[in-house]
């Protein structure tokens, strides 16, 4: 296919950064003998159309507790995908980088088991979305151990990378649309009205019920 010119400057700009860079990342499937594919694997699994990431959100939503972490992941995820999957997925249109079969990194997608993804290279969803979710996490936790978001996050980059479905520069792109929309997601979160927040799902579910019983 041809190339679009955003497209062209990726593949000439950042050639040999997206070539060393997977390169290093794939001597870990060397010394590790493919140990770390099945890991890298389901950390990617985890990132798929970032169904796990809205669950999870969803979830954190429900409780009183976590519904400032949830609520800012759901906005964080949906600004990710406007981002990437309506406007520059479409705009850039860059292949992905085991489409030339002649080119450097075929052979080590087909190593890593030639796993098929549908849609254009650049920024990673995956990346964009474990960010876009994580970042809220981090800045509104406990640093002490919210940093650990972060390294999820940074894992979903590595596992594209890894599994060579996303140039490095890829998910640079994703990480730097995610942490933005991740940020934006934390500042939006923060102008909803803390009656929001201190909606008690259960105390409201169990009156309904004591209604319905004093009715009969």
């Amino acid at each position: 296919m041809e190339l679009t010119a955003v497209a062209l400057w990726l593949n000439t700009v950042f050639a040999g950064f997206d070539q060393s860079i997977t390169a290093a990342i794939h001597k870990l499937y060397e010394l590790m003998g493919g140990f770390l594919t099945p890991v890298m694997e389901f950390i990617s699994f985890l990132g798929d159309g970032g169904i796990a990431l809205i669950i999870l959100s969803l979830i954190l939503i429900f409780f009183k507790p976590t519904r400032r972490f949830g609520t800012a992941m759901v906005i964080g995820l949906a600004l990710g995908a406007l981002i990437t999957n309506l406007a520059v997925k479409p705009l850039v249109a860059r292949p992905r980088p085991y489409s030339d079969p002649q080119g450097f990194f075929y052979p080590l997608w087909q190593i890593m088991g030639a796993h098929n993804e549908s849609d254009m290279s650049f920024p990673s969803g995956h990346t964009t979305a474990a960010f876009a979710s994580m970042i809220p996490v981090f800045l509104l936790g406990n640093k002490k151990t919210s940093w650990l978001a972060l390294v999820f996050a940074f894992l979903m980059g590595v596992s594209r990378i890894y599994l060579v479905v996303h140039f490095p520069s890829d998910v640079l792109g994703g990480l730097i649309v995610g942490t933005l929309a991740g940020i934006a997601a934390v500042i939006i979160g923060k102008k909803i009205p803390q009656k929001w927040y201190e909606m008690d799902f259960f105390k409201q579910k169990e009156g309904k019920h004591i209604c319905s019983d004093s009715d009969q």
